[in-house]
């Protein structure tokens, strides 16, 4: 047995964490693997024979390339591309005029203690599906992808995947507004979880930014533990696993699925909380589905960049209007918007 420590190239949160363990673990040579989020270092044990350091890390690497990561020898030097924020910033000004836009319409709403539009739950969704948080699900919609393939089953799994999740938010959302409605949250409680909802937001899109490391500890997630043995699920060989494995996707580490979860609780409601988490599954559904029916990986490095400040700025846009809202609707603040 041989131990060697490696540096992994794009790590940003917990689940990244989660991802690289389980995808190095599921290698040939790889007997345990130790990730670390502070160092952005994985610790692996194995038999590798007679092959080098450097040979490992290239062989690893292959392992997690189609997730947009790299294991390397050097540590990957972070710097802030200040540049990206050129595109970036228009970009994000342009998508929230738009959804002000759509606000005045009624066609959405933010996310309040007051009347739920699930419009917005779907635009959330939609930015959760390309945010690193979401690396744990698109692994395991490759996985779906890849090992099926191999059978010439290609459609039909990922079919019962979508399914399973979809249904799995719908019923557990709703159970969660259900167990909401037993609380009997009064306005103090419920302005209690509407700023929660923000802070963990606020933190969600401070982390995609790319700007603050120390930021990425501040991320709420699942112990690493149970994540761990959720995602071993993907081994069994049964016809129904893609449905199981969908199920799961509720519980993984995702900061967007946990603040829409909280909102759920605080609806109060089994039918609001179960279609606030279906709506947002849904807002998921079209990048995971291009993933898995396409060759793509979960991050393209040409524009992740870019394209990560740009969600960044817009779920902070989100988190900071919910904040000053939660302010208004408990009379700490007197309206600052109109919308």
């Amino acid at each position: 047995m041989q131990t060697y420590t490696f540096h992994v190239h794009g790590m940003h949160c917990n689940a990244c964490v989660v991802l690289t363990e389980n995808e190095l673990k599921d290698h040939e040579l790889v007997e345990h693997a130790v990730a670390d989020l502070k160092t952005c270092c994985v610790e692996v044990h194995g038999n590798f024979g007679d092959k080098t350091r450097e040979e490992v890390a290239i062989e690893l690497s292959k392992v997690m390339e189609p997730h947009g990561y790299k294991i390397s020898l050097e540590k990957e030097q972070k710097g802030v591309k200040w540049s990206d924020f050129k595109i970036a910033l228009p970009v994000a000004v342009g998508f929230m005029a738009f959804f002000v836009i759509l606000q005045k319409l009624g066609l959405v709403n933010l996310i309040t203690t007051g009347e739920v539009n699930f419009g917005t739950a779907f635009f959330i969704g939609l930015i959760a599906s390309v945010s690193t948080c979401m690396a744990v699900v698109g692994s395991l919609v490759l996985s779906v992808s890849a090992n099926y393939a191999k059978e010439g089953d290609k459609v039909r799994p990922q079919v019962l995947f979508y399914i399973g999740r979809l249904v799995a938010f719908f019923i557990l959302g709703g159970a969660i507004g259900a167990l909401g409605s037993v609380f009997q949250l009064g306005p103090t409680g419920t302005f209690l979880m509407s700023f929660i909802v923000a802070i963990v937001m606020l933190i969600l899109g401070i982390n995609l930014l790319d700007v603050f490391p120390w930021a990425k500890k501040l991320q709420p997630t699942l112990p690493k533990f149970l994540s761990n043995h959720l995602l071993e699920l993907k081994k069994l060989n049964h016809t129904l696993t893609p449905v199981l494995l969908g199920v799961v996707t509720f519980f993984l580490p995702c900061g967007f699925t946990q603040s829409m979860q909280i909102y759920a609780l605080s609806t109060g409601s089994f039918f609001t909380g179960a279609m606030v988490m279906f709506v947002f599954a849904l807002g998921t559904l079209p990048v995971l589905a291009l993933l898995s029916f396409s060759s793509l990986g979960i991050k393209d490095k040409l524009q992740s960049g870019v394209f990560f400040k740009t969600a960044g700025l817009v779920v902070i846009f989100f988190a900071l209007f919910n904040l000053i809202n939660s302010f208004v609707i408990i009379g700490l603040i007197p309206p600052v918007f109109n919308f």
